[in-house]
């Protein structure tokens, strides 16, 4: 397999999702790198975040790649795209295999639990036995700890950042803001490919007062010139990221991923979180973020808290939430602390 090519994989038979619906033909894009060593047990996973795709060689420089810490030529790393996302797997514009029209708005509710689902039966399809280590941020942390809580005898570390047990009224909130600007474009409804774009515009202008701080926003855009009277630094920032986003993502997908992520409790079923997080065997790494105001570190506390033997470590950044992103030399140093076992609480 080439590592800088996707692959495509098809689940075997139909997938009965969490709401009763059932998804008859579900397709998977997925990107791996280096190769798996003669013991096979030099796996990495990656379970990615709200709008990144499965190449995360392209949007987590500094922390995968050529000499960083999970270089591909020491580790077989897999990342697969998201069922409802944009980027190959089956989502709001893939066609219906009988009727050959996509389901735009009415595609079916997903969960955590689906997306699990469909990288459970990638796993399987690789025929991956033990993963050395399952890693992921934000909405790919919440995949990460529920496939955790699933599988535990499959996992031998697991790395979770920027993430939570259950998503919080707060980040259910923020999410519902942007569904709202999303919803009040009326060409939403006309379920065409470019759909709800300037809702969507909108709606990444929301999300960003949540990926960053008020101190990021400060030091980054502040207009130099005191007497301006518009079109601020901060301004012009909104909308370029809203336009950035529109250029590569669509509103369809990032209704259905962000109704995702509001599902997400691990606890769900399973008499509660603490029950829930007690099931997991991995040893743990949680990273939290001092600035993050969408999954503040007292989430992920909670979690280090209940997960078994699990190592709590927080990054000072002034990034907010991005920074799981950003702060790659932090979180590589807590990495090699971890691994080699001599990080103190």
């Amino acid at each position: 397999m080439s590592a800088s090519e996707p692959h495509l994989f098809r689940l075997p038979r139909p997938l009965r999702l969490e709401s009763g619906t059932t998804l008859p033909r579900v397709e998977v894009t997925y990107h791996t790198y280096g190769r798996l060593n003669a013991a096979r047990d030099n796996v990495v996973w990656v379970c990615h975040a709200l709008t990144a795709n499965a190449d995360v060689l392209s949007w987590w420089p500094g922390l995968f790649g050529a000499g960083c810490h999970f270089d591909p030529a020491d580790w077989f790393i897999v990342c697969a795209n998201v069922l409802g996302s944009c980027y190959g797997s089956t989502g709001p514009l893939t066609p219906d295999p009988l009727t050959e029209h996509a389901a735009y708005q009415h595609f079916p509710l997903l969960t955590i639990r689906d997306m699990v689902a469909a990288h459970e039966a990638l796993r399987e399809h690789l025929a991956l036995t033990s993963v050395h280590t399952l890693i992921g941020g934000s909405l790919g942390g919440q995949q990460a700890v529920e496939w955790a809580v699933q599988r535990p005898e499959l996992f031998e570390h697991l790395v979770l950042l920027a993430t939570s047990a259950r998503h919080s009224a707060w980040g259910i909130a923020f999410n519902e803001a942007q569904r709202l600007a999303i919803f009040a474009d009326p060409t939403y409804e006309t379920a065409t490919p470019a759909g709800g774009a300037a809702g969507l515009r909108a709606a990444r202008a929301v999300a960003l007062l949540s990926y960053r701080s008020p101190d990021a926003y400060d030091r980054t855009q502040t207009d130099p010139d005191e007497s301006k009277l518009d079109d601020y630094l901060a301004s012009s920032y909104q909308r370029y990221q809203g336009d950035k986003l529109v250029a590569r993502f669509n509103a369809y997908s990032y209704v259905t991923l962000s109704r995702a992520m509001d599902s997400h409790h691990v606890g769900r079923r399973r008499g509660g979180i603490a029950a829930a997080l007690g099931r997991i065997r991995a040893r743990t790494l949680v990273v939290g973020i001092s600035s993050d105001v969408l999954f503040p570190p007292q989430e992920q506390q909670l979690l280090a808290r209940h997960i078994r033997g699990a190592r709590y470590a927080e990054m000072d950044s002034h990034y907010g939430h991005d920074g799981f992103l950003i702060e790659t030399a932090q979180i590589t140093h807590f990495l090699e602390r971890f691994y080699v076992q001599s990080y103190v609480h």
